[in-house]
């Protein structure tokens, strides 16, 4: 995930008629369909074939930055609106319409996890908590004005956030509760395996908890890594900058390098099916090899997930959502 007033170059533009509403009812289908077979233009390590997707783009009601994206499933999926322009707002996908909801905030919303359709946490600048209950969305206290960059968790009683100044939170199913982190560099992105298996990133630090406490890895990268996911407790990847992407395979790191584009986003479904994103656009597919794959747009792509292996979603800047399905 990554936190759009982090770079100039993000775009920050108000998007026409938002301000005010209570619920956004200007919805859109699906308006365009960027064709566009996923072709192989550089690969790296066994020979697979490609995963067959084709990318279309969505049409939504705002050109403010989105920067992460989660669902429960195909017709319940979350995407909170980043900077710049009205803050508090978040979309939601019932499987045929967006639709822009406001919520019990001003601040802008960067990250977003849930455990279930009535469980889910949004959290975004100065320290702010959201959680929905399946019904509304309401305020949580953070203990903290520092801005939040991202939220995961394992269940419902387990739940990280990460953010800006070393902040690392955990959630008990109670309250939060401010862990010390070790650090003031800003944390981008948590994601964790279980409970004692949890992941951080930020700047060119990665942390790990094994249930008992926190401590630093080494993988000697000296770029700034944004995000973090796992297919198991031994197969752990990270991306960032200039392209880089580092593998945990429960002992040792490696590294690598893609594209030069940097990467912001990671996820996927195993470990021969995993998707990265970043800035002009870049979309990659590992299968055992990495693809460098046509999106159809040249925006920055902030962030990554889907339901399964034939339904993913990547979003970015200036409102960008594409969504990436089977051909035919």
């Amino acid at each position: 995930m990554w936190f759009a007033t982090k770079h100039s170059r993000f775009g920050c533009r108000v998007p026409p008629g938002v301000k005010g509403a209570s619920t956004f009812t200007q919805r859109a289908r699906l308006m365009s369909a960027v064709v566009a077979p996923l072709l192989l233009t550089s690969c790296h390590e066994s020979s697979t074939a490609p995963n067959p997707l084709v990318w279309s783009s969505f049409r939504t009601a705002t050109i403010q930055t989105l920067s992460s994206v989660w669902g429960s499933s195909d017709s319940d999926i979350w995407v909170p609106v980043n900077c710049c322009g009205t803050g508090g707002m978040i979309l939601h996908y019932d499987g045929t319409f967006w639709t822009m909801i406001t919520t019990r905030t001003t601040q802008y919303l960067a990250g977003v996890w849930g455990s279930s359709a009535s469980d889910v946490w949004a959290v975004g600048w100065n320290g702010t908590i959201l959680h929905y209950n399946g019904t509304s969305w309401s305020s949580v206290s953070s203990g903290t004005t520092q801005n939040l960059n991202s939220v995961s968790g394992t269940s419902s009683s387990d739940v990280w956030a990460v953010g800006d100044g070393g902040t690392l939170l955990h959630y008990n199913g109670i309250g939060w509760s401010s862990v010390t982190s070790g650090t003031s560099a800003s944390l981008h992105a948590v994601w964790g395996n279980s409970a004692t298996d949890v992941w951080v990133v930020g700047s060119t630090i990665i942390f790990h908890y094994d249930g008992a406490s926190w401590s630093a890895r080494t993988t000697g990268t000296t770029q700034f890594v944004y995000d973090v996911w796992g297919a198991d407790a031994s197969d752990i990847w990270v991306v960032g900058d200039a392209g880089t992407f580092l593998r945990y395979t429960g002992a040792d790191w490696s590294s690598g390098s893609i594209t030069t584009q940097y990467l912001r986003g990671v996820w996927g479904t195993s470990a021969s099916d995993i998707w990265a994103v970043g800035d002009v656009g870049t979309i990659l597919h590992y299968n055992g090899k990495w693809s460098s794959l046509s999106s159809g747009t040249t925006e920055p792509l902030l962030g990554v997930w889907g339901t399964s292996s034939t339904n993913v979603w990547a979003v970015g800047d200036l409102g960008t959502i594409l969504h990436g399905s089977p051909a035919g």
